[in-house]
């Protein structure tokens, strides 16, 4: 297994504790998406239930069905009180989830990792990317992160496009603890916040 993110720099305690305090505060984020509560169960599990959304993403519990998809939400409940994850769902009335986010926070680096997907029938027509943009933009300047890391499967063309076509730094592969154990081989990026405003010019 490969701890991440691979580059870490140091900020003080007051700037973790800046982190920590906005990730418990966050309510809301751009498109739509908001701090997904047991509410949102029933959405949530519709839509991973399709395995094109949820085979590829590996920090998901296996196999998805109501209960494992309850605990993951209370567990990232519990990484939100401690400023350290957000979960996020985006609901546009429609039986299943419109898509999620899923925010990993290490305050002490000022970084985080954002993963997530979008339901099938809203992909394509820049929506992945308007998608990611806003999110970055939400990460860098409203909670404070400096770094952004992203992981994918080996084999997710799709995402690998996205991110080198975003500005993100190919660092190699790394190899990703699974939640029911073991592990798999994953390609990491990363991006600062220079890199994006460099980016967005």
């Amino acid at each position: 297994m490969t701890k991440i993110p691979l580059t870490r720099r140091p900020v003080s305690a007051e700037r973790s504790d800046a982190i920590r305090n906005a990730v418990r505060g966050a309510e809301e984020m751009p498109y739509g998406a908001h701090i997904a509560t047991q509410a949102d169960t029933d959405a949530f599990t519709a839509l991973l239930i399709d395995p094109q959304i949820s085979d590829p993403i590996y920090s998901l519990p296996k196999p998805i069905s109501r209960d494992a998809v309850s605990g993951f939400i209370d567990r990232h409940l519990q990484e939100r009180a401690r400023g350290e994850g957000l979960l996020m769902v985006m609901d546009d009335g429609e039986e299943a989830a419109a898509g999620y986010y899923d925010i990993q926070f290490w305050p002490e680096w000022a970084a985080c990792e954002l993963g997530g997907a979008i339901r099938t029938n809203r992909q394509g027509a820049h929506t992945g990317m308007d998608g990611a943009a806003s999110a970055f933009d939400w990460l860098f300047d409203e909670i404070g992160v400096d770094l952004i890391c992203e992981t994918a499967a080996r084999d997710n063309v799709r995402t690998a496009k996205l991110l080198e076509h975003i500005g993100f730094r190919y660092m190699g592969e790394i190899e990703s603890e699974l939640p029911g154990g073991g592990v798999r081989p994953s390609h990491y990026w990363e991006m600062t916040k220079a890199d994006w405003a460099t980016t967005r010019k």
